[in-house]
């Protein structure tokens, strides 16, 4: 009779074992690692490990466009899901996203495998022999780490569900597209935050306040051998002792362990000439519109990931796997000296020296310095097209080591000299509202105030002629700066830069920032005019200007010699006598935001 029973509960525990393998495979692993599930399928399982584990929680975090939530994945080792009580715990936080590219489906189906492994420990033992490599995931992993999952970002986009939405990609069978509802790339909306999603995620961001950022997305470009490449903002945007831990610690303990598990890894790069790697590589500094660039500026280390889109989607998918297990255990590892890191660099930015320094807005990446490295990549040749006539890139199968030159020595090209407060009128404020999103703290002027600030007025302004990003974006900005003293109506803002959002301050307000909210358009009406004269009253006013003011009539002699459409536009010649009058409007082109460098004056604003 104990033998029965014996075999009976070895039957029941080999039943339960059989059940929680199929319970608990994902989509993916069900359809034999060759489709990602859809947005309803994927909000299931993450619903369902919630209501397993102790440990994980599911919650969203906004709305989209077309009324679907945005997904939250939340793993705490003592099921914490205040971010306050989980730093206080001593754990730092990572934050993983996925699909923000909603085509780019790896990073989710390689998290929601992730979060299953860590969370359900049983499923693991009755799935995996005993040398698998998952045998690594245990406790010890997330002993100082906690974990926040975006599984699908772009859920609209990610719901545009089809078999031919990513030409250059191997795989999944169907995937989502690449940009919103509303035919936004959220990686290009970081900083003006157009999209209801990007909003949501910048208040989430704020709430949270992760330590770490990983963002998975799938490359295109050249055919290479790396299943994976990845980038950090390393080049000099971001606080110097998080780039040195990024670059001396990070950086090399990723690139061994990934390499030593069979995912040798490189930077991610564009090529000098686009498909021709041989033409050298290069690395530049990412501008705050994109998700890791936007991140180093916060002084939150964010790691970038790009799988290779030519190869087998279930390569791509492990391979992101692998390298968010790599990354987990060094973040545990270096938890409390992340943590002080991060600490030092937003104290930094409340001692005046950081507003006493130069502050880069923009880099370039040097042509004349680069080492020769050796890249991983596929034998290919160009031809010249008889369709196209362009150079048509063929690649073979062979694999190939090229030493070839690489650029990633970059350079300031334009910098700022930052004030102890922009101040923004109350009329503008949708960019008060804007500022508000991204956490910066501001103070409201309680009644109309006379202020002495410096500002400018911008010349010769340049847009677009194609829409970029919803935006008919500014390719010129020179301007003259000046003082003045303006009224500033009560509900103006102050916005201190000495406060943890200062390094993203100056890129939202200066206007040669990078993607400052001038050069994205928010600003236009300031170029306008609106008030004309008649030619009848020009005409003569014009000629007694002209004879009163001999430096005017200088001015005007030279801009005729000089521009041929000015002196054959009888219209534009008269208009800018109007412009030159007493009558012209003297706020045209004068940009409404003003910059305070006097502590006094500053501090009297905010009593």
């Amino acid at each position: 009779m104990k033998r029965f029973y014996l075999l009976l509960s070895g039957l029941l525990l080999l039943q339960t074992a059989m059940t929680q393998n199929v319970d608990w495979q994902t989509d993916y692993e069900k359809s034999g690692r060759l489709e990602t599930p859809g947005y309803l399928a994927t909000i299931d399982y993450c619903r369902k490990l919630a209501g397993e584990s102790e440990i994980v929680a599911y919650t969203t975090f906004g709305k989209s466009p077309q009324g679907r939530d945005l997904p939250l994945l939340i793993l705490d080792k003592q099921g914490l899901t205040d971010p306050v009580a989980i730093h206080a715990s001593g754990r730092i936080i990572l934050l993983v996203q996925a699909c923000i590219h909603a085509g780019e489906s790896e990073g989710k189906d390689a998290g929601l495998m992730l979060f299953r492994d860590l969370a359900i420990p049983d499923y693991l033992s009755a799935t995996q022999p005993p040398d698998s490599p998952v045998t690594r995931l245990s406790g010890n992993l997330f002993e100082n780490v906690s974990i926040i999952f975006i599984p699908i970002f772009n859920v609209d986009g990610h719901e545009r569900f089809g078999p031919f939405n990513r030409i250059n990609q191997n795989g999944p069978k169907e995937m989502g597209w690449r940009s919103t509802a509303t035919n936004l790339n959220l990686n290009r909306d970081y900083l003006k935050a157009d999209s209801p999603e990007m909003q949501a995620w910048l208040r989430m961001f704020n709430h949270w306040m992760p330590d770490f950022f990983i963002d998975i997305h799938t490359t295109d470009g050249a055919d290479y051998q790396y299943v994976l490449t990845y980038l950090m903002e390393i080049y000099g945007d971001m606080d110097d002792g998080l780039s040195n831990w990024s670059k001396n610690i990070f950086i090399p303990g990723m690139e061994s362990q990934m390499t030593g598990n069979g995912y040798p890894v490189f930077p991610y790069v564009g090529f000098r000439n686009w498909h021709d790697p041989r033409s050298g590589l290069i690395t530049e500094v990412a501008p705050p519109m994109l998700s890791q660039g936007y991140t180093a500026l916060r002084n939150r280390p964010g790691l970038l990931i790009e799988t290779h889109m030519l190869k087998p989607y279930h390569q791509r998918v492990a391979s992101a796997y692998e390298c968010l297990i790599i990354s987990l255990g060094i973040l545990n590892k270096e938890s409390k000296t992340l943590t002080t890191l991060i600490r030092s660099a937003d104290q930094y930015l409340s001692n005046a020296s950081f507003i006493n320094t130069p502050f880069p807005l923009r880099f370039e990446t040097r042509k004349d310095d680069s080492t020769m490295v050796d890249f991983l990549g596929m034998e290919y040749h160009a031809e010249k097209s008889d369709l196209s006539g362009g150079d048509w890139f063929k690649y073979s199968n062979t694999p190939v080591t090229m030493r070839i030159p690489y650029f990633s020595s970059n350079q300031v090209i334009t910098t700022a000299k930052l004030p102890l407060a922009y101040i923004i009128p109350a009329e503008w404020a949708v960019m008060i509202e804007r500022l508000k999103i991204h956490g910066v703290k501001l103070t409201e002027l309680k009644r109309n105030e006379i202020v002495r600030v410096t500002t400018c007025r911008f010349k010769d302004p340049k847009w677009r002629q194609n829409p970029y990003e919803g935006r008919h974006s500014m390719t010129n900005i020179e301007y003259d700066e000046f003082e003045e003293s303006r009224v500033f109506p009560a509900g103006s803002a102050l916005v201190e830069v000495m406060q943890q959002s200062g390094r993203i301050i100056p890129h939202m307000l200066e206007p040669k920032g990078n993607g400052s909210f001038l050069s994205w358009g928010f600003f236009d009406a300031i170029f306008e005019q609106k008030e004309y004269g008649e030619s009848y009253v020009i005409e003569k006013m014009a000629r007694e200007m002209l004879a009163n003011d001999p430096a005017l009539k200088l001015e005007f002699d030279r801009k005729m010699s000089s521009d041929a459409i000015f002196a054959n536009n009888p219209a534009l010649i008269l208009n800018w006598f109007y412009n030159k009058s007493p009558f012209g409007d003297n706020r045209k082109d004068v940009y409404p935001v003003g910059k305070i460098y006097d502590l006094k004056v500053l501090e009297s604003l905010k009593q």
